[in-house]
Parts: C-alpha cells; structure tokens; sequence
C-alpha cells in the first residue's frame, strides 16, 4: 500500500511520458478517509476504460447497524448508495480534458429494479465502489495534470457527497430500507397466504416505452375486482389492498390492447423488487416464476420432453431429447422441463409468444388427426396435472382460444386497464361449449439431467467472455443466444452468466454432475465469496449483477455443449 503522496509524486514523474507509463500506478493508495485502488490500466487512451475502485472504512461511512440488518435491506442500500455515485460522477465525467475516452469517469446505470451489483458492496469492513476513468492524455502522450484532477479534486467529492451518511438525506434512506423491508414481508406474506402473486391498487404497470421502463404518465391506475382484493398489513407502510392471484391455474383474457400483455409484464418483473417510483413498488409474484414461449431454432441437450411429447415418427428418445434447431412446440417443452428442473413453483405463458400446436388442440383438429397420429399433449392437458402433482401453477394469457376457460381456476379480463373477476360468469357458459375428454397419460417428473464434459482441449482465448449487451455472449467461439430469456433485465446479469459459465466449464463440468448441482455450487459460491471466485481477472470489475437461479439453469441450456 502506498500513500497518495507518493501517487502525487509518481504523477509527476510520468507526465508527458508516452501512455503505457500509466501502469506504474496500478496499486492502493491511502486517501486518509478512504483506500484508492488501480485496479487495471487501459492500454491507451482509445481503449476501454481503466478500473479503480474505492473502500471507505465502515466506521468512517457511519451508517446505524439497521441499513445492513437484513440481505434484503443491505442490497436496497447498496442500490441506494450505488445510484448516488453514479450521479455524482455524471457531474465530473469529461471535466478532465483529453483524446479518446480522456476525462470519461463513470459506473454502473440502474434500472428499476433493485439488483446485486458489483459496482457496489458493503461488508462489516468497508463500503466498496467499483468504477471506470478513462486516464487522460494528448495524443498517446500523458497527461498526469488532469488526471490528478480527477484522483485529487473530483473522487474525494463524490466519496464525500455519496458515500458518508452525515451528508446523504437520512430520511430517504429510512424509507428505502421500510420499503425493503415491507416487500420481503409482502413476499412472505404470499406464501402464507397461497397467493403467486399481489398487485396493490394505484400500481402504474404500463412502461413509457418499449425502451424506457420508467413509469407512463397519465397511465390508469390499477384497481383490483372486490372479489379477488386482500389487505395486508406491512410493518412501515401499513394496511394495502389490491390483487391477490391465487394458486392453481389463472387466466387472464380480454380484448386486444386493454392490457393483458402489460399485466403479465408487470408480473414478470414482478419476481425483482422495484425503487420508489417505479409504480410497480407493491407488484410482487413468486420468485421462483419463469416466463415461458417458444423458441423456434434454440438448441436443446438431453433433456427429457416426453410430458409432452412422445412417439416420434423417426423413433427418436424424448426421455433424453436433443437437437440443434428445434422447432416452436419442442422448444417450448423443453422450456417447461427446464423450468421444473430450476424449482419454478409459477409458470408464465402468452398465447401470442406460444407454439399453438403446442398449446392445444380442439375438437376438430382431434376428428381430422386422430391422437396416435399426433405425437404432442398440449399444455391444455397438462396444466392442471403440473399444479396438482407438482404445485407449480400457471398465469397464461389468451385472447383468441376459449378452451383455456374450462382448466382456469380464475379468470381475470382486462378492459380499458381494470382487471374484473369474471370467473363465475365465464364457468356458466363452460357447459355449453364442452371440451373433447382429455386422453393425457399421467406422468412421472423429469429428472435433472447431467451436463457431459468437453473432449477438445481450449486454449486460453477459447475462454474470452464477449457481451452483446443483454441478449448474448460469446465463451470462445460459443455464442450464448439468451434474447428470449424475458425475465434477463439487465446486461450486468448477462455479463456474470458469462463468468459462472466460463468457471462452471473450467472447474464443474466433468460429466458426473447433474446441472442442479453444478447451479447451487455455483450460487452457494456466490454467497460465499461474491464476485470474487468467479471473475476471470486478478480484480473484481464492475459491471456485473447477480441473475436469478431460473436464469442461470435457462443459460446453462442454451449453451451449445458437445
């Protein structure tokens, strides 16, 4: 460890000096208040930037024991805590002049949600921040003056305004942690209760835009029918009504454009907490839910569809199913299999984004093609049994087919924004129009399946991580194609996939673990030790957030293993 004295003098001694003399300060410095790190150093000015980060000592930052008293409560403040910095070092970024990315100071940029990031950590010891600064130069050549701007004038400001508690609004971080605090219980709450999921009334659900997921302005209310309204008492807030979605299998109908796909959004967000603000504060579903479509051309490895599928014409084995470019209903069985192997207690399905084959057949289509023909039992069939044999429910949106009507335990229509209950009426009409008896084999759960080891020996460069933003990454030559991943919120979750898989490859993999085993040592490590075991660097980078256990199994498939 060195002192910022001497990260002055080691300033002065390479200015002007050609650009990779920058290298010489890679280390920790002590600021008095705080420990300065250099971490990487880019390789010129043209080039990503380079990482520090910053520790203030957990006795200096002095916030009272009850911010750090729950996981739930600490993540909100570190969300808290990491959306100030960010702020703070908007107003300095660029001050410093220079070529290329000279002067650029910067961090992560939050969404909604309330995720675990890197880019902030606080232990029992230090409050840690993780950032980038793009070192300044003329040319190729050193510029130490306005870099030292930056290390000397700029970051102990922002440290100052951001991260002490005796400068930051204590009644705002008050009502953070009451709001984390209110949405664990209300999580809680809905497992006492058998609820998958709550929607407050006044939730905001529509978005600005298709790329903006800040509340719509002027956006109606949401108002929950009497007849499926509850209150809970939550500890800060007090007494709230709204929706409570039941277990068992859900329907949510009506017309097009009066917002069925908006609250199925809202309820696929749902399993993240969201920042005062959002509109979406009180819309909470089970954590375990996954978002389910068909993916037409998605790669598939051993896994066992014959829930649904069975009796192929080529003869092929469904219990232990594989393909490089599945068609949609294929896809979208495996999607379900794989859901049930990740523990998913709620699934979650759009009529528009679904395999219609896949989703039913109706009585017609049964006289025309005759069930030994028709290898595939639509999820009609088997929606009830999943929540019978196994609790897992289903919240399925449909417009167009009325079948879905005769399995549906609740039957919600959305008109103009409002959701009414219109289960009674719709039971009524049921007998009139009934379906052809299901023929459904019952069925025994999918077991997890076992992940084989790589033959071929990879160099190091078959191991470099490549993000294409939320969407993709490539491990070597392996593209990871995660588009129709719908609950995947953020690039940083992307990014941290891509370590867990790069390490899952390099220490897990050998083909006598199943994937849950490979998944929960791969969380029970994140638990553990963070970031830290599994970055692919010497440092811990920010720009990575924790995905959920439903993300990491969907990744883990998608990869196009031998």
């Amino acid at each position: 460890m060195f002192t910022s004295y001497q990260l002055k003098q080691q300033l002065s001694s390479i200015n002007r000096k050609s650009y990779p003399a920058y290298k010489t300060l890679k280390g920790i410095y002590d600021f008095k208040y705080y420990l300065l790190s250099i971490d990487h150093v880019q390789g010129d000015p043209f080039a990503s930037p380079s990482h520090l980060s910053i520790q203030v000592p957990a006795k200096l930052a002095d916030f009272p024991d009850y911010c750090f008293s729950t996981k739930a409560i600490r993540i909100a403040v570190q969300d808290y805590l990491l959306r100030k910095f960010s702020h703070q070092l908007s107003v300095y970024s660029f001050k410093a002049k220079g070529s290329g990315k000279s002067g650029s100071i910067s961090t992560t940029n939050c969404g909604q949600e309330v995720l675990e990031r890197s880019a902030c950590e606080i232990s029992s010891d230090f409050i840690t921040v993780r950032f980038t600064v793009g070192f300044p130069a003329n040319g190729r050549t050193i510029n130490a003056f306005e870099l030292e701007k930056i290390l000397f004038d700029f970051l102990p400001a922002c440290v100052e305004n951001a991260l002490l508690y005796k400068n930051l609004p204590h009644k705002t971080i008050e009502n953070i942690v009451f709001l984390a605090e209110d949405q664990e219980f209300l999580r809680q709450e809905l497992k006492k209760r058998h609820l998958v999921a709550f929607l407050a009334n006044g939730s905001i659900l529509p978005r600005e835009s298709g790329i903006s997921q800040k509340p719509l302005q002027n956006a109606i209310p949401f108002q929950s029918p009497e007849s499926l309204a509850i209150e809970i008492s939550l500890p800060h807030k007090g007494t709230i009504k709204g929706m409570g979605i039941p277990k068992g299998i859900t329907l949510i109908t009506g017309g097009g454009y009066h917002g069925k796909s908006t609250l199925l959004t809202a309820l696929e967000t749902g399993v993240y907490n969201h920042i005062s603000g959002d509109g979406r504060e009180f819309v909470l579903t089970d954590a375990s839910a996954v978002k389910l479509r068909s993916e037409d051309g998605r790669f598939i490895k051993d896994v066992d569809i014959s829930l649904f599928i069975n009796d192929l014409p080529n003869g092929k084995d469904t219990h232990c199913f594989s393909t490089l470019d599945a068609s949609g209903s294929t896809s979208q069985a495996a999607g379900i299999v794989e859901g049930i192997e990740a523990g998913s207690k709620l699934f979650l399905l759009d009529e528009d984004t679904s395999a219609t084959n896949f989703m039913v057949r109706d009585a017609f289509m049964q006289q025309v093609i005759s069930r030994d023909k028709e290898p595939i039992t639509p999820f009609l069939e088997r929606a009830a049994q999943l929540f019978a044999k196994a609790d897992i429910s289903t919240i399925l949106v449909a417009g167009s087919c009325g079948a879905f009507f005769h399995i549906a335990d609740t039957i919600i229509q959305m008109d103009n924004y409002q959701a009414m209950d219109i289960t009674k009426k719709v039971k009524k009409l049921c007998p009139k129009y009934p379906l052809p008896p299901s023929a459904a084999a019952d069925f025994c759960m999918p077991s997890s399946h076992r992940i084989m080891s790589s033959t071929k020996k990879s160099s190091y460069k078959d191991f470099k991580i490549k993000c294409q933003g939320k969407d993709a990454f490539s491990l070597g030559k392996d593209i990871v194609d995660l588009r129709y991943i719908e609950q995947l919120i953020d690039k940083e979750q992307t990014a941290t996939l891509g370590e867990l898989l790069k390490y899952a490859r390099e220490h897990l993999i050998d083909g006598k673990r199943t994937l849950a085993e490979i998944v929960h040592t791969l969380q029970d490590s994140l638990e553990k030790d963070g970031f830290s075991k599994i970055c692919n660097c010497s440092y811990i980078p920010c720009g990575m957030a924790i995905p959920r256990t439903e993300e990491i199994f969907s990744c883990f498939n998608r990869y196009r293993r031998p």
